[in-house]
C-alpha cells in the first residue's frame, strides 16, 4: 500500500537545522565517540612527529628547505586525516539509524532530502572544526618543544590562514561524508560500511602528499597521488601553513604563490563535493520512494 506524503511546510533552512540539531544531540549522547574523535588525531600527531620526524628530516629539507619543521609539515596532514575519519563515521551513524528504525520514520516525513543530507554533513563539520583547532594548538605546543621554545612564525599566513585551514578541512570532508553515506545506503550494514570506508581512506593516505613530499616517493605513488583527493586537501592546508606553493602533482603557475596550490585544490575538492553530494541525495530520494511503497 502506498502512502501520500503531505507537503513540506518547513523551509529548506529549517529542515537543515532540524537535521543538524538531531545529529548533534545524538553525537553528544555518545561520549565515547566524542572523546575518541578528539583524542585520536592528538595521538597520531604525537606519534608521527616523534617516530618519523628525525627519519624524514633530511628528505624534507631537500624538498622544502632546512627551515621547515616536520611538525608544521605534518600538522595539515593530521587535520585532513581527522576530517577523513569524522566523515567516515557519518555513514556508520546512518546505518545505526536504519537498524533502530529511525531512518524509515524520517524518510516518510516531508523533509527535504537535500536538507537531510546537508544537516547531517554539518553535524560532522562542527566536530571537524573543533578537531582542527585542537590539532593546530597541539602542533604549536609540539613545535615549541621541538625548537626549544623558539617557535617563531607558526602559521605563515596568520589568523586568516588558520581560518583557511579550517575551511579546507570542511570542504575536504564533505565529499567523503557523501561517500560514506552512499556506502551506508547501498549496503545498509554497519560492518560493510566500516570496511568500505576504511578500505579506501587508509591506503589513500599513504599514496598522497600527507606524510612525505611527493617528489621523493616512487613513480607509481606519484601517479596515484595526482588523482588522489587527499593530496589536494593536504596541499591546500599545507600551503596556508607554510605560506608557499607546495603543489607538485600538477603544474599551475597562473595565480602566483600560495594561490597556485589553493585554487586548483579547492576546484578539485568542490567538484567532488558536488558530484558525490548529488549521488548521496539521489540515493536518499530512492530510499524515500521505497519507504513510501
Amino acid at each position: 500500500m502506498s502512502t501520500v506524503k503531505a507537503g513540506n511546510s518547513n523551509g529548506f533552512l529549517t529542515d537543515v537545522w532540524i537535521n543538524l540539531k538531531r545529529w548533534l544531540i545524538k553525537t553528544t549522547r555518545n561520549p565515547f565517540v566524542v572523546v575518541g574523535s578528539l583524542v585520536q588525531p592528538v595521538i597520531f600527531l604525537v606519534l608521527f612527529t616523534e617516530i618519523f620526524g628525525g627519519a624524514v628530516g633530511g628528505a624534507l629539507s631537500q624538498a622544502l628547505g632546512p627551515d621547515i619543521s616536520y611538525v608544521t609539515y605534518l600538522t595539515p596532514a593530521i587535520i585532513v586525516q581527522s576530517a577523513l575519519v569524522a566523515a567516515a563515521g557519518s555513514g556508520i551513524g546512518l546505518v545505526d539509524d536504519m537498524e533502530n528504525g529511525m531512518f524509515e520514520k524520517v524518510l516518510v516525513s516531508p523533509i527535504n532530502r537535500a536538507a537531510m543530507f546537508l544537516g547531517k554533513s554539518l553535524s560532522e563539520v562542527v566536530r571537524i572544526v573543533v578537531q582542527t583547532f585542537i590539532i593546530l594548538g597541539l602542533g604549536y605546543v609540539l613545535l615549541w618543544f621541538d625548537t626549544g621554545g623558539e617557535v617563531g612564525t607558526y602559521i605563515e599566513t596568520g589568523i586568516v590562514g588558520a581560518l583557511g585551514i579550517v575551511l579546507v578541512a570542511i570542504v575536504f570532508a564533505i565529499w567523503f561524508t557523501a561517500f560514506s553515506n552512499i556506502v551506508a545506503l547501498v549496503t545498509r550494514d554497519q560492518e560493510s560500511t566500516i570496511i568500505g570506508a576504511n578500505l579506501l581512506q587508509f591506503p589513500l593516505l599513504f599514496v598522497s602528499s600527507a606524510f612525505l613530499p611527493v617528489d621523493i616517493l616512487p613513480g607509481w605513488v606519484q601517479t596515484v597521488a595526482t588523482f588522489n583527493p587527499i593530496t589536494y586537501g593536504v596541499d591546500a592546508a599545507r600551503a596556508l601553513m607554510l605560506g608557499r606553493d607546495v603543489q607538485t602533482v600538477i603544474d599551475v603557475t597562473a595565480f602566483g604563490g600560495v594561490w597556485n596550490t589553493l585554487i586548483p585544490s579547492f576546484a578539485v575538492l568542490i567538484a567532488l563535493d558536488i558530484a558525490l553530494g548529488a549521488i548521496a541525495v539521489r540515493y536518499l530520494n530512492r530510499a524515500s520512494s521505497s519507504a513510501a511503497q
